[in-house]
């Protein structure tokens, strides 16, 4: 064995000396290894001085042996038609690159031609990765892509929308696996456009679904003889309340959802996965299935199926609470027509005596409302439009018969021990100059006055709602838009047909559910406005508006920008500092839309 080649760990060597256990190991840089005989391979019995210059070898001439073990010497003489050291060493190469053959210990299987093709397909395959991951790694170090490179940035994408935590990718180009950093590099090499709004997916809001639905007949109170008004913006098709009048009667008719989306059904598990429509600049996401809005949509056809709650009111008290699944005749209008015609129309002369009535009883029983600026965000054709939300006689007219209805239900639900899911405020801790001028703060009053305001909650327990100044309070009025209206709508349409109730803690335990999908709803919201917002000045960015000041904080002024619906905080001289509710021509300064956020300056 003395002089022997032998392979330890790929590398040649020759056998020294030996020991009773162990094989002293020379290599070709001298350096020398006492080995076990188990820890390297036989290769020749002659020593020379090996290389990896290996002539050619037909390895065609093993086919007959095909799946059969042979020794490395009978492989060797074979392929090289001779068994020397150096022949050897190439054979053992070959087999330890493993295409053609393996080891079985000190012998070689010779695999079979299939299996060949197997590993030579795999090996093509891996050749192609490792060029294609390159070409990617290339593209994105000079921030740019092609074609080749979408799977992964697909899966980057995956990454910057919280569908994934990591993108291999990531890890070759320096950037950090998680949302924001993949949802920036996207953003840099322009696989994301700015118009691109990341949060619905992020969130894990789930997309609107096509489900055939279909109207159950059921019995219902014949109200055609009213005109019920359906008041919407111009161009909806989606009116989900009308209000009417009948003799000394006030009728609000809402969409009969609670007849299709029975509680505890797969749609009512739909909608309450989803918890209320979500109004984004670029789309509305629906809590159900489009068709049953088109089924139900008030106004659709030459009459409409309605829940319909009739009420008598003096001085503001409540009475004769009627609740019937009816049938109604809708004339569809839009604020701005109502707004020429309530002083003239006798219908809404007679409903503006409720409204009146009803507005003067929460006033004498403190409400408080602060109307701040805002508005409302759209993105059509790539365009970002921002308008001041509207307000007129009208919009507040319809607020006050849609708060009517909610504070009628919540006694109906308690004279009948409904349980439903009640809107609460806690009093609020108002200073008394606050109190005292409630309807006329400026800009600046009413945004510190904010900090004094309870946040609003759902219980099954009727609370107060002192921010409405009533006893109690439910939401009712847009059951195809948001899942507590749907749930109260369930409850009353299975009392009045004599059907058992859900209790106080199924209930309860769906306030719990929905809280947590309306929190994503909540931040999805005000996420992508922000976005859209950023987005517009960057495609408007010579833009200037006036900004108001509500806030001193040292020498930092704080602004609220009513036209973009945006705040900032300015920092002044000190002999420039301006003063509450001065209003100063901003223009900007920086956008971030990582950030959503955005920097002014005075003009």
């Amino acid at each position: 064995m003395i002089n022997s080649l032998v392979a330890y760990k790929g590398k040649p060597a020759r056998i020294a000396s030996v020991t009773t256990h162990k094989f002293d190991l020379e290599f070709a840089d001298g350096a020398t290894l006492k080995v076990r005989e188990k820890d390297f391979r036989f290769i020749h019995p002659e020593f020379v001085k090996v290389n990896e210059a290996c002539a050619h070898a037909d390895i065609s001439v093993l086919e007959e042996f095909q799946e059969e073990v042979l020794t490395l010497q009978e492989i060797t003489e074979w392929l090289f038609d001779e068994y020397t050291a150096q022949s050897a060493w190439c054979t053992c190469l070959l087999v330890e690159e493993g295409l053609y053959f393996y080891w079985q210990k000190d012998s070689v299987f010779v695999r079979p031609s299939t299996q060949v093709q197997g590993i030579l397909d795999k090996r093509m395959a891996e050749k192609l990765a490792a060029e294609s991951l390159q070409h990617c790694i290339d593209n994105l170090n000079n921030n740019t892509f092609d074609e080749q490179d979408i799977p992964y940035l697909q899966e980057v994408a995956k990454v910057a929308l919280n569908q994934s935590k990591h993108a291999k990718i990531l890890d070759h180009v320096g950037v950090e696996n998680n949302e924001e950093a993949a949802y920036k590099f996207l953003l840099k090499i322009k696989y994301f456009t700015d118009s691109f709004n990341p949060y619905p997916a992020r969130f894990g809001i789930p997309e609107d679904e096509e489900i055939v639905t279909s109207l159950p007949e059921i019995e219902r109170v014949d109200l055609t003889h009213m005109t019920c008004y359906a008041i919407d913006n111009e161009g909806s098709n989606d009116a989900d309340d009308a209000i009417s009048v009948d003799g000394d009667k006030l009728w609000i008719h809402i969409a009969d959802v609670s007849v299709i989306v029975d509680s505890g059904s797969e749609l009512d598990e739909y909608a309450r996965e989803r918890g209320s429509n979500l109004y984004l600049p670029e789309q509305i996401i629906h809590m159900l299935p489009t068709s049953i809005t088109k089924a139900l949509a008030l106004g659709e056809d030459e009459t409409s199926p309605a829940l319909s709650i009739g009420l008598n009111m003096s001085e503001g008290i409540i009475s004769n609470i009627e609740v019937v699944h009816s049938r109604i005749k809708v004339s569809n209008t839009t604020y701005e027509a109502v707004d020429q015609e309530l002083e003239i129309n006798p219908d809404f002369i007679q409903i503006q005596t409720f409204v009146s009535q009803h507005k003067a009883f929460r006033e004498k029983s403190g409400s408080i409302s602060l109307n701040l600026p805002n508005v409302d965000v759209r993105y059509i054709d790539e365009k970002v439009q921002i308008e001041p939300q509207k307000t007129s006689p009208s919009r507040d007219f319809v607020a006050e018969i849609m708060i009517t209805a909610g504070r009628t239900i919540s006694q109906y639900a308690q004279e009948n021990d409904i349980v439903m899911p009640y809107a609460l405020q806690d009093e609020g801790d108002f200073p008394q100059e606050v109190l005292d001028k409630k309807e006329n703060l400026s800009t600046a009053e009413s945004f510190k006055a904010i900090k004094f305001f309870k946040r609003s909650a759902t219980s099954i327990k009727p609370l107060p709602h002192y921010g409405l100044g009533l006893d109690s309070y439910l939401r009712i009025t847009s059951p195809l838009r948001r899942y507590y209206d749907l749930l109260a709508h369930q409850q009353l349409s299975n009392f009045i047909a004599g059907k058992p109730t859900l209790d106080k803690t199924r209930v309860k335990e769906i306030i719990g559910i929905n809280n947590n999908a309306l929190a994503s709803v909540g931040r999805v919201t005000r996420f992508s406005n922000d976005h859209y917002k950023c987005l517009f000045l960057k495609q408007n960015p010579s833009w200037t508006g006036e900004g108001v000041v509500v806030d001193i904080r040292g020498d930092k002024a704080l602004f609220m920008i009513p036209e973009v619906g945006l705040m900032d905080q300015i920092k002044f001289k000190e002999d420039q500092i301006p003063k509450p509710d001065d209003r100063i021509m901003l223009k900007v300064a920086r956008v971030d839309m990582m950030e959503r956020s955005a920097n002014f300056k005075p003009v």
